[in-house]
């Protein structure tokens, strides 16, 4: 007698995954900045609703605050999600805090500087953000809120006046020239080592999309990128960010815009919304890298 041969069943699709990264720093250390602690008052606040955010719709969220936003930890907790995330997943990233600026060594003109998120005791370098991005596998979604200045373009105008209450989110110039001056060799390295693991000069994000009008360029621009990527910053390269009391002037908005979930509808209406309802003096950007299409056209915060 023959055993019947059971149906083969449908293998079920698996819900993705979404692990959430939130950093927020209202100051840096002193030791690390040469004197500099650069004292901010919402950042924290800005962290902690993003991360309201994210666990709202289910995702694993993490916080790194001020002392332990570290760039040892920020690294680790960036790579252990590529580790994790598959296609069709989601890695939400969000930063609050001082942009800063480091001479460029990988260009041909001695005047670029790059860009950098200040954590507590250094600097992230932009080059070292996009390599790390760039481990994610394909398919993955990443969404990127920075609510911080990107303080070596707005170095080489006058900035706006600040309103009453609030702060610029951009290191001074002349801290930057210091902290540079006293740790270059660091700095330096760290860009060269991303270019070797990388395989080659590669091009920096900020300076590729800073020449192009429209974000489905950027993937041309810069090249492949496995992962799809959204970042959504403060403000345009030659503004500058502000710190209120409660959130940052670009936190507030969004939070605004987003009102506690009622909010439903893209990516690219969710910026739009965004930029509208700031001052001209702070127009928050978007760019995207990788084919993100479909990832901009879905609901925001979808997991």
């Amino acid at each position: 007698m023959t055993t019947p041969q059971r149906s083969a069943l449908p293998k079920r699709k698996l819900k993705p995954k979404a692990i959430a990264l939130h950093i927020g720093l209202n100051t840096v250390s002193a030791a690390a900045y040469e004197g500099w602690d650069g004292p901010l008052a919402a950042c924290e606040s800005d962290a902690h609703d993003m991360a309201a955010i994210a666990k709202s719709k289910g995702m694993k969220a993490t916080t790194l605050l001020t002392r332990k936003a570290t760039r040892a930890k920020v690294l680790a907790a960036m790579r252990s999600a590529a580790k994790a995330l598959k296609a069709g997943d989601l890695f939400f990233l969000s930063y609050s805090g001082h942009g800063g600026q480091v001479r460029d060594v990988d260009h041909e003109e001695a005047d670029r500087k790059d860009e950098t998120w200040c954590l507590f005791d250094g600097q992230l370098i932009d080059d070292e953000l996009y390599f790390e991005l760039s481990k994610f596998a394909k398919g993955v979604r990443i969404l990127v809120l920075s609510d911080s200045c990107h303080s070596g373009t707005v170095t080489r105008a006058l900035p706006p006046a600040i309103p009453p209450g609030f702060r610029s989110k951009a290191m001074p110039d002349v801290v930057a020239r210091r902290v540079y001056d006293a740790h270059h060799a660091f700095y330096d390295q760290l860009q060269k080592d991303v270019v070797k693991a990388a395989g080659g000069r590669i091009v920096d994000p900020d300076a590729a999309l800073s020449q192009v009008g429209a974000v489905g360029q950027a993937a041309a621009v810069v090249g492949r990128f496995a992962a799809a990527v959204i970042l959504i910053s403060g403000c345009q390269d030659n503004q500058t960010s502000l710190d209120g009391e409660h959130n940052g002037a670009f936190t507030e908005q969004l939070l605004k815009v987003w009102n506690h979930g009622a909010y439903t509808g893209t990516y690219g209406n969710f910026h739009a919304r965004i930029r509208a309802a700031l001052p001209a003096s702070q127009s928050p950007n978007l760019f995207v890298l990788g084919d993100a299409a479909r990832f901009l056209a879905q609901t925001a915060f979808t997991v």
